[in-house]
């Protein structure tokens, strides 16, 4: 992906957002962040993907090193404090700015955190809550999906019910449940890497539930789940697409993740 990216700004936007692409959707799977850009514009906003971003410091800070961390949460924040809103297509990174930074930071920094994590959203949120995005006739592709809740994006900000309604009211898809839809997939950060046994039966057991509901696609906000479900579906040749929410609300046709392709 372009890293100064900068899409055309329509007609009197409704908001100036800037999109935090995260690093995995640039180094793995841009496709998720064309799609976001996709979805804003249509909801009309001016989009602009700061050229300087990088990393939002969550595996630093998951691994403890704070001192590394700091200077990362302190460029993040200057970088976007600018903009009415930021619009970042993960609930982990997400919730890393908008939940950790404010914790992480002191003095003047931790105000200023505190401001940009007010106006910071996860992309599905952002649509449904603020955006309202609607369609006069929903784009319905056929596909059944399932979905996997992440764990930060469910239990730090709250995100279960949005993606549900914009696949709904965008797409009218009504997503087929699978048991334990709320469990971890077993990636966690850099528990996958202390304790891959224990990642892989998890990552399996995920797997399985949503292959019982029948659906041919598992649809999740994370690409951290979804890239370490992929992987283990192909390993164990599980049949089932997966794909980023914002991949099939904008009908983006980039083969999927985990099933093998022809």
């Amino acid at each position: 992906m372009t890293p100064n990216l900068e899409a055309d700004s329509p007609q009197s936007p409704r908001y100036r957002v800037a999109l935090f692409a995260t690093c995995l959707a640039d180094l793995f799977r841009p496709s998720v962040a064309f799609a976001s850009i996709q979805l804003l514009e249509e909801a009309g906003c001016e989009v602009i993907v700061p050229e300087a971003q990088t990393c939002c410091g969550q595996p630093a800070y998951n691994t403890g090193d704070y001192e590394a961390t700091i200077p990362l949460a302190r460029s993040v924040v200057a970088m976007l404090e600018p903009f009415e809103y930021v619009v970042i297509p993960s609930g982990s990174c997400a919730g890393m700015i908008g939940t950790h930074y404010p914790r992480l930071l002191e003095g003047q920094w931790r105000q200023r955190a505190q401001d940009l994590a007010a106006k910071t959203y996860e992309l599905t949120a952002f649509l449904d809550e603020v955006a309202g995005l609607k369609r006069d006739e929903p784009s319905n592709s056929g596909e059944t999906v399932t979905y996997h809740d992440s764990c930060a994006g469910l239990r730090e900000l709250n995100i279960r019910q949005q993606p549900r309604d914009l696949l709904q009211r965008l797409c009218d898809i009504t997503v087929s449940e699978m048991d334990q839809t709320e469990v971890c997939c077993g990636f966690g950060g850099t528990f996958c890497a202390k304790m891959p046994d224990i990642s892989a039966k998890m990552a399996d057991d995920k797997l399985a539930n949503a292959s019982q509901t029948g659906a041919a696609v598992l649809a999740g906000g994370d690409l951290g789940c979804l890239l370490n479900l992929a992987g283990r579906a192909r390993r164990e040749g599980a049949d089932i697409e997966i794909r980023h929410i914002a991949e099939i609300l904008a009908g983006e046709t980039t083969p999927a993740l985990g099933k093998p392709q022809d």
